[in-house]
């Protein structure tokens, strides 16, 4: 199989744009175990190792964090300079698999799947994240909740390559809960809720509630959010559950995600109350 060194991102897309079954790999986490199976077998390899400064975190001077598409999740788990927001993304890191693949696999690598069951997607979207493409000869961002448009599925086009990250100051005073349960310890999520919420004394004045692996993409629901800032716990929830759409696999049946879905969901903001400060 023939692997290409690319030195820029333009140079990645150029050689995606020739060869559709070309694929790219950086730190392999999910491509090499999905050729391993037999899922997916490329005509080629495009290797990112040598783009210069896509594995690099950076804040911005408005308080923005963006964090290259290299970025191994270790990398990501251990930034210190998030805020309270932006920890969102580094807690969801953190709980990605085992530290060997933690330690090689990168951010880019796993949103490009657009599995609504893995960590990242669900704490980006928490944290209003932009995700910013380069093709051969453009560049867009766009947002997280519109680049996980479908199971398995992102906006990105065929001759396009994640360049980065970019994650908000977010409010200040924010708190940030990661919550999943998996099967066992390390494994992908059969749900996970992520929440950041920031309070002023004992009302609530920002809250972003986002569920991952219970639809084709994780999803926010702002009307529950809304319910959720004027005190309505329990409302905030049901609307929550309704807009859920679970499939069955290997890991659960769409019945017990339903079930347990609220649990987790009052788990995690009942937390997030308390770590707030709000009772």
């Amino acid at each position: 199989m023939k692997i290409h060194k690319p030195t820029t991102l333009q140079e990645a897309a150029g050689l995606l744009a020739a060869d559709d079954g070309a694929q790219c790999i950086a730190g392999g986490a999910t491509l090499v175990a999905m050729m391993n199976s037999g899922v997916v077998e490329p005509s080629a390899l495009i290797s990112l190792e040598y783009i210069t400064g896509l594995n690099e975190i950076t804040k911005s001077s408005d308080g923005s964090v963006i964090i290259g598409a290299s970025a191994k999740h270790k990398t990501v788990a251990a930034y210190v300079d998030f805020s309270e927001a932006q920890n969102i993304v580094g807690i969801a890191a953190d709980k990605i698999a085992h530290p060997p693949i933690r330690n090689m696999g990168t951010i880019g690598g796993s949103v490009v799947v657009g599995d609504p069951a893995a960590d990242y997607p669900t704490a980006l979207l928490a944290a209003e994240a932009t995700i910013n493409i380069v093709g051969q000869d453009s560049s867009r961002s766009i947002s997280a909740e519109d680049f996980f448009d479908g199971f398995l599925s992102t906006a990105l086009e065929e001759d396009e390559l994640v360049q980065s990250i970019q994650i908000p100051a977010g409010p200040e005073n924010a708190v940030a809960v990661y919550d999943k349960i998996a099967k066992i310890a390390g494994d992908i999520a059969i749900l996970s809720v992520a929440v950041v919420i920031a309070s002023s004394g004992d009302s609530c004045d920002y809250v972003r509630i986002a569920v991952g692996g219970c639809g084709p993409t994780p999803y926010r629901v702002p009307e529950a959010e809304a319910k959720y800032i004027d005190g309505d716990l329990d409302a905030a929830i049901e609307l929550l559950v309704a807009a859920s759409d679970p499939m069955s696999d290997v890991r659960g049946s769409a019945e017990y995600r339903r079930k347990v879905l609220p649990r987790v969901l009052r788990r995690a903001l009942t937390t997030a109350q308390q770590m707030g400060g709000r009772e």
